[in-house]
């Protein structure tokens, strides 16, 4: 089990790995284009995972490293030991149109068990964090959810061109028309955080990568909500998989609505 002093000493590379974000600026000698449709990555993504890497690789010498983007260290495999999930900009498109809706995200898994994860959003200052058996806590407050359904509260979703065969908008309308609205904020581990401090009361994604979710799931989790995916089963760490989050009773409606269009 990770200790509380280094979950303050990541929590602090994290933030200055926020600050970084802040400052970024792409123009678009810094945009270059990845593999898909509308898929882009800027060479903020690059430097704040290297340095993450970098500052992380020092305290916890034989991590492994699953992050987005091809950088030295970065293996994109889960260890048998710690595995840090990374991903150095979750809404980089956000970021290129100023939308200031971005974030940095950090999961830790000891084997295949998330153990802790930070999910920092500096534009608005918030610090969420999630350590297993040990609650979670946004800017040092404890979560706790609420269990609603979907009639009470908003439902977010993700969706990206680049993923072949996304079926989000054949039951978008469904979801809609039994909740009380719907989001796309362009960042999956803001949203999934949404609900963990009870803006959101559901999510769902047709492919997720797991540096996308590692983080935010076990600061769900610990918040008393529910992540998986659409047939019940749970995420995994080692390949992308459809998520649905949120809480007990908006899950459980998300998932029958989704298998229902498939």
């Amino acid at each position: 089990m990770i200790s509380d002093k280094d979950v303050k000493v990541i929590e602090e590379f994290v933030r200055c790995a926020g600050k970084m974000l802040l400052k970024a600026r792409p123009d678009e000698g810094s945009v270059h284009k990845k593999e898909g449709p509308a898929n882009y990555v800027t060479d903020y993504d690059v430097k704040i995972q290297e340095y993450l890497i970098g500052k992380l690789s020092a305290v916890f010498g034989d991590a492994s490293f699953y992050g987005e983007e091809d950088t030295k260290g970065s293996t994109g495999q889960v260890g048998r030991g710690y595995t840090f999930f990374i991903d150095p900009i979750d809404g980089t498109t956000n970021l290129m149109f100023d939308y200031n809706n971005s974030c940095v995200s950090v999961g830790l898994a000891e084997g295949t068990v998330m153990t802790a994860g930070w999910v920092y959003d500096p534009y608005k200052d918030r610090m969420y964090c999630g350590v297993r058996k040990k609650g979670a806590t946004l800017n040092g407050r404890p979560l706790h959810i609420t269990d609603k359904g979907m009639n009470e509260g908003i439902v977010a979703f993700g969706c990206a061109r680049y993923n072949e065969g996304d079926i989000i908008f054949s039951v978008l309308k469904e979801v809609f028309m039994n909740s009380l609205s719907i989001r796309n904020g362009g960042s999956a581990a803001i949203d999934l955080c949404r609900i963990a401090s009870g803006s959101n009361v559901g999510y769902a994604e047709m492919k997720l990568w797991p540096y996308d979710y590692a983080a935010a799931s076990i600061i769900i989790e610990e918040a008393g909500g529910y992540i998986g995916q659409p047939d019940g089963s749970a995420i995994t760490l080692d390949r992308p998989c459809p998520v649905v989050a949120g809480t007990r009773k908006a899950s459980e409606e998300l998932m029958n609505i989704i298998r229902s269009a498939q």
